[in-house]
């Protein structure tokens, strides 16, 4: 896929997109995310707390990687849906250098249709940092909490309704945010 930059129109970005299993992903990609995850929500956001929780090995893994340097731009996972509840996506993280290119959108997108082929039926949950509310809702999420805290970050749990088998699609080609 290539992205093209919305700072500076003539510049791309080359990005690779994948889903993993935790089993498939190497050493090499593992620390790649774990690095990102922590140098963002534990490191940027000041905020210490159990990054590694436990949860990984039951998710899938959408990596967008640069295309020629392999480094890691952006990262979510998708948690299989508990008894009675909806399918979660969490760890949702753009590598500073890559923000406002359109990834955060990409991410949605990629990790809906992912949840619908996967999960049918099955409505999709995230706990969303409170400020970023509107652009979760631009991507059909509906808040079902109060705001509270959630390790001294404001945060809200938010959840979309399942969508119909037909209503899947897979983005292909250039994105252009």
């Amino acid at each position: 896929m290539t992205i093209a930059a919305t700072a500076a129109p003539a510049e791309e970005h080359r990005l690779a997109a994948l889903w993993a299993d935790f089993g498939d992903l190497s050493p090499t990609r593992l620390h790649a995310v774990l690095r990102l995850r922590v140098d963002v929500f534990v490191v940027e956001q000041a905020c210490a707390y159990a990054e590694i929780d436990g949860l990984d090995p039951l998710a899938r893994h959408l990596l967008v990687e640069d295309a020629d340097s392999g480094q890691l731009a952006a990262y979510l996972r998708l948690l299989p849906p508990e008894a009675g509840g909806g399918v979660r996506l969490g760890r949702i993280v753009i590598a500073p250098a890559r923000r406002g290119i359109g990834l955060g959108g990409y991410l949605m997108e990629e990790g809906l249709a992912e949840a619908a082929r996967a999960f049918p039926g099955r409505d999709v949950e995230l706990s969303a940092q409170a400020h970023l509310l509107k652009f979760y809702r631009s991507h059909g999420f509906e808040a079902v909490s109060e705001t509270y805290l959630e390790d001294g970050i404001p945060h809200i749990d938010m959840r979309k309704a399942a969508a119909s088998p037909a209503a899947v699609q897979t983005r292909t080609g250039p994105i252009h945010p």
